[in-house]
């Protein structure tokens, strides 16, 4: 079972969960605009339904920079249902890469999704990680946003609409939307989902540890990189990735 982490005492950001608790994401979206500015990113995984959080992003805050992480192992329809959307809603998308290419990886290294929890952790490390610490290092981001929510993992249902993760504010507006809302959202703007959706693939990540899901089945039981639902792009750095981080690693 995940751990759920408790939230550290921050006066300010306790202030400003109170003050916009009952703000849309909309109100969220532009009060994140307002405050960070060109300091502000946001990141996808042109997942299943992230036509919801771009279309909320290009209608309140379009010229923000979006990040989006690939591994090399996206399945195609990924690849193509990302270029469609940058299209359509005029994305500012900037992809980040591990610094070693996956073919290079898996002639070193093997398949470090298939050897163990640590090869998995080195994995999340090498591909996701790194790649997102980068990005935010170079965008020179302040803010955050994320389209998270909670009912997708333990982890997720611990966090603030406003919050924090390794000294940078990140923003979830649609936090605390239901499936059905996301749902509503979609329909009431013609927005697509993920091509694969249809077939049973609920939560997407890379092709070699995705599967589809049955409709009793948690979306995220699809995710089967490891014992953890989350990828590592939204947990806290641990000790040894910020030392991992500091180094050339692989």
């Amino acid at each position: 079972m995940e751990a759920v982490r408790v939230a550290s005492v921050d006066p300010d950001l306790d202030q400003q969960n109170r003050a916009l608790g009952a703000a849309t994401p909309q109100e969220l979206i532009e009060w994140a605009s307002e405050r960070y500015g060109d300091k502000l990113i946001a990141s996808t995984s042109f997942g299943a339904t992230s036509a919801v959080m771009l279309h909320l992003v290009h209608e309140v805050a379009p010229r923000t920079p979006i990040v989006c992480i690939d591994t090399g192992y996206l399945f195609a329809e990924t690849y193509q249902f990302a270029e469609d959307l940058i299209k359509r809603l005029e994305l500012d998308v900037r992809f980040y890469s591990a610094q070693m290419s996956p073919a290079r990886q898996e002639a070193l290294h093997g398949k470090l999704w298939e050897q163990g929890e640590e090869g998995v952790k080195r994995y999340l490390q090498i591909n996701k990680v790194e790649p997102m610490q980068r990005a935010i290092r170079e965008l020179d981001a302040e803010g955050w946003m994320a389209g998270l929510r909670s009912e997708q993992t333990e982890h997720r249902a611990s966090l603030r609409r406003i919050d924090r993760q390794d000294g940078r504010v990140k923003i979830h507006p649609i936090l605390h939307w239901t499936t059905e809302q996301m749902t509503s959202y979609i329909e009431r703007y013609d927005l697509p989902y993920h091509p694969m959706f249809e077939q049973g693939y609920r939560s997407i990540g890379d092709h070699h540890s995705t599967i589809p899901t049955t409709a009793g089945m948690d979306p995220r039981d699809g995710r089967i990189l490891g014992k953890t639902r989350e990828c590592g792009l939204h947990l806290p750095l641990t000790e040894e990735q910020n030392q991992s981080l500091k180094s050339s690693g692989l």
